[in-house]
């Protein structure tokens, strides 16, 4: 037996609209204080995608506290954890409403309402993990929040004005929407001009590629070779911008590293299993 423990849901509220979003908790009961990995998801993500949950196994059997997030405003709802029924709240979505929801989950760990024995957390070692989209809100919050000490990328992007071209801007600023379609599902998902407004009115704090140029702690860039959402030269831009990075690139995966939800096998896909024992090397190495 594995004393693997989980805790879901964990309710939270966001600071935008009191929207309430969730979290879980996945870790090993040994009474002895363990470092914390939050997992944040990506563009059209939520915490319970495909094997998300054998990745908070895997790290938990490793004797690491996992922490995985929905955003608030990600389009998943408490009652419907694992489909986009709240479209309205995905156009809604904005950058900096993302970095005040991960602010919001980790002044939870740190408080002393949260349901994990205090006994079991090692708060010295915060580190981050995103997977595309969130590897950009990991890059943000790591470089503000000093009980961030590490983070790691999957397949992150580098470049959050990257998600619309000025080409675009002038028609969406008319329309005031444009869609973005889910292949997996085949809705039409809305985005409001909201979001361009919001990172112009705080494009200085959203700037990645300025952060990661200033980013000094220390920082685990994984990608595939074949990803075709995000392409791998990104990954190659990231390490140019921060040097002191590790990069770590994976020959023949793609975006999802061989997963898709839903993920109905009971062990991690291949390159995805790899992606895992990296990413453990690499934050095991910075726990002293």
């Amino acid at each position: 037996m594995d004393n693997i423990k989980k805790i879901n849901p964990i309710i939270l509220r966001s600071a935008h609209n009191n929207r309430p979003f969730s979290i879980d908790v996945t870790y090993k009961a040994s009474q002895a204080p363990k470092p914390v990995i939050i997992l944040i998801h990506g563009f059209k993500g939520f915490k319970d995608w495909g094997y998300f949950d054998l990745t908070a196994r895997y790290f938990a059997k490793s004797d690491f506290i996992f922490v995985k997030m929905n955003f608030s405003h990600n389009g998943v709802t408490l009652q419907s954890p694992e489909e986009f029924v709240d479209l309205e709240a995905f156009g809604n979505n904005n950058f900096s409403i993302e970095q005040s929801d991960l602010g919001i989950v980790i002044d939870s760990i740190f408080s002393d309402t949260f349901l994990i024995p205090a006994g079991e957390l090692d708060l010295d070692f915060l580190f981050l993990t995103g997977h595309s989209r969130g590897g950009a809100a990991a890059i943000l919050k790591g470089f503000a929040d000093d009980r961030v000490k590490a983070i790691a990328t999957w397949a992150g992007v580098n470049d959050l004005e990257n998600h619309f071209s000025k080409t675009e801007l002038e028609t969406w600023e008319k329309t005031g929407v444009v869609y973005i379609q889910n292949v997996r599902t085949g809705q039409q998902m809305p985005l409001y001009y909201q979001l361009v407004e919001d990172y112009l009115a705080n494009e200085k704090q959203l700037n990645v590629p300025e952060t990661l140029r200033r980013f000094s702690k220390p920082m685990l860039v994984v990608h595939g070779s074949a990803d075709e959402t995000v392409p791998v030269e990104v990954a190659f831009r990231t390490k140019k911008w921060n040097s002191s990075a590790e990069l770590f690139l994976l020959d023949g995966a793609d975006h999802v590293f061989g997963g898709s939800h839903p993920w109905t096998k009971d062990i991690l896909p291949e390159d995805a299993k790899k992606v895992m024992d990296r990413t453990l090397d690499f934050f095991n190495s910075l726990v002293v």
